[in-house]
């Protein structure tokens, strides 16, 4: 693949929610929700502009709510099982189906996705799908399956905890008793017998920190011994893969599929080759955070590419809130190495905290090191979360989620830095960075040393870079010099390229006409193992100078 993958991750029913008054654990009707049909042509327009590929929609498939959908003949969710007024994207009610809350006609929910996946294909760009394996909602109900196709959980034997054959693991004899809040009389959530909760929790009475809401899907893997009864095929694993299909049909071009070290490789490898055996182009996005995992879920599962999370995520963390040295970048790259491409580089997602706020930076400006450093270090896809671009502080706190730093999934909210760009009301500030963000990310596809070539990192012979990240992207003729200053001074330093990269380049040392990419500008500098590279950078910013082999 030449191009290099720049995902674009957004929520539709926070995305186009322009309410200015939300209030906290505020239902739909006060707090208003964001459509599918707002997302149009011209706000397509716009995050194809900013550099984007990809864009990934999540919270489209209909999960867990709390409102009633009743009148257009949706079997209504207990709330005692729901997390938040808008319900968790993670606890899947029905995988055949559209969340309601996100359609302006509710009975043409699934026309009104295709209608999203056609305008997001005429702009230009990809459509990225959830897919959640490993765990579904408490109430679990499919009325959008295609004929002939079985519920999870039908035909299953309650009476045995496990069985190769049933899609879900029952607590035998027992009444679902969690740690939380069940209701009485009427109003009560009943579960009988209790089903193993989706974060491995196999017992009647998970706490409140565990995933309650949801039920754990069973693979074939006997958890208590460990014991994998794949021969013959579960009938789980053949549900999933339709599902998988029903999708693809529809023209999703990639799934993230969630936590995906939950679920056996085997399983991945079986389906994700059938599913590109029909649809060679499409990819596969895993979240998960086991370092020693990647390997077999790439080479053996079939995934295209894994979440960057233990590795570079948590190492920028560390220098832009802790203050620590660069030179732990260069272990990341060097961990990962047999993954060179498969990694998919982030600073902001939906689990993350917000670069800017109070939690994190407090400073959105501050990021923009980081942002070079993972969207320019290698071939791999990065991925922007909406409101990112912004400079979005995330300092509401909406309702089930609190004042943590992060952008609910589980409430109906608007985004403050969104709004004001849709109304043309940001601050100067915000559409600085957004500018900001759209050369760095136009300039990953617009330069093939970003999205094709290889990379030299030079900070071996640059002891004295402690609060600076250098390295060099390179391909064809062409020589990127890419230096990232996380330190909140303007910093003039000189950057030594050693003997050896000149001859693993094919370099001749000498005077060179060079541009500077980020910021503009041209000079006649040396390139040379003898004199070093001078740079001056802003505060809390990067520069690439870009030059010719020879």
């Amino acid at each position: 693949m030449t191009e290099k993958i720049i995902i674009y991750q957004l929520l539709p029913r926070l995305y186009t929610n322009n309410c200015p008054t939300c209030i906290p654990n505020g239902d739909v009707k006060t707090n208003g929700v964001g459509k599918m049909n707002d997302i149009n042509s011209s706000r397509l327009k716009e995050i194809k502009a900013l550099g984007a590929t990809h864009v990934w929609y999540t919270g489209v498939i209909e999960h867990a709510t709390a409102i009633n959908h009743e009148k257009s003949g949706i079997e209504p969710c207990n709330a005692h099982v729901v997390k938040g007024k808008a319900g968790s994207p993670y606890a899947i009610r029905d995988y055949y189906d559209i969340d309601p809350n996100i359609a302006v006609n509710v009975g043409k929910r699934v026309d009104e996705w295709r209608r999203l996946v056609g305008r997001t294909h005429r702009a230009g760009l990809k459509v990225v799908m959830d897919f959640v394996p490993n765990h579904v909602a408490r109430q679990y109900k499919s009325d959008a399956c295609p004929m002939g196709v079985k519920d999870l959980g039908e035909g299953d034997d309650k009476g045995m905890f496990f069985s190769p054959t049933n899609n879900f693991y029952y607590i035998t004899g027992q009444r679902f008793a969690p740690s939380v809040e069940l209701g009485v009389g009427e109003d009560a959530y009943v579960e009988f017998p209790a089903r193993a909760t989706g974060n491995d929790c196999f017992t009647a009475s998970p706490s409140v920190n565990d995933w309650y809401e949801t039920v754990k899907i069973n693979y074939g893997v006997d958890p208590w011994n460990g014991s994998k009864h794949f021969d013959p095929i579960p009938p789980t694993w053949h549900k999933m893969l339709h599902i998988l299909m029903y999708w693809a049909e529809m023209g999703t071009d990639a799934f993230r599929c969630d936590m995906v070290h939950m679920v056996p490789v085997e399983f991945w490898h079986w389906a994700i080759a059938q599913v590109k055996d029909r649809f060679p182009h499409i990819i596969f996005i895993g979240e998960i955070y086991d370092v020693a995992l990647y390997y077999d879920y790439v080479n053996y599962g079939g995934f295209d590419y894994m979440y960057n999370k233990v590795t570079l995520y948590d190492t920028l963390f560390n220098i832009l809130k802790h203050n620590t040295s660069t030179q732990s970048i260069t272990a990341c790259w060097q961990q990962l190495e047999f993954m060179n491409g498969h990694m998919l580089n982030f600073l902001e997602n939906h689990d993350e905290l917000r670069l800017a706020s109070p939690q994190f930076c407090g400073n959105a400006l501050a990021g923009r090191p980081a942002l070079v450093v993972s969207a320019a270090l290698d071939r791999s896809p990065m991925l922007i979360y909406a409101g990112q671009e912004l400079g979005e502080r995330a300092t509401d706190a909406e309702g089930f989620s609190g004042l943590d730093g992060r952008t609910t999934i589980f409430d109906f909210w608007s985004i403050p830095s969104l709004r004001k760009w849709f109304s043309g009301k940001s601050s100067s500030r915000a559409v600085e960075l957004r500018d900001y963000y759209s050369r760095v990310l136009n300039l990953c596809n617009s330069e093939q040393a970003i999205s094709q070539g290889g990379m030299y990192d030079l900070m071996y012979v640059n002891p004295h870079l402690v609060h600076q990240y250098a390295f060099l992207r390179h391909h064809d003729k062409s020589v990127l010099l890419i230096v990232a200053n996380f330190s909140g001074e303007e910093t003039s330093t000189s950057v030594n390229i050693p003997e050896h990269a000149f001859h693993h380049l094919g370099m001749v040392q000498g005077k060179r006409e060079c541009a500077e990419l980020l910021h503009g500008g041209n000079a006649k500098k040396t390139v040379s193992s003898n004199i070093a590279f001078d740079v001056t950078i802003p505060s809390h910013d990067a520069v690439m100078w870009k030059f010719s082999l020879e």
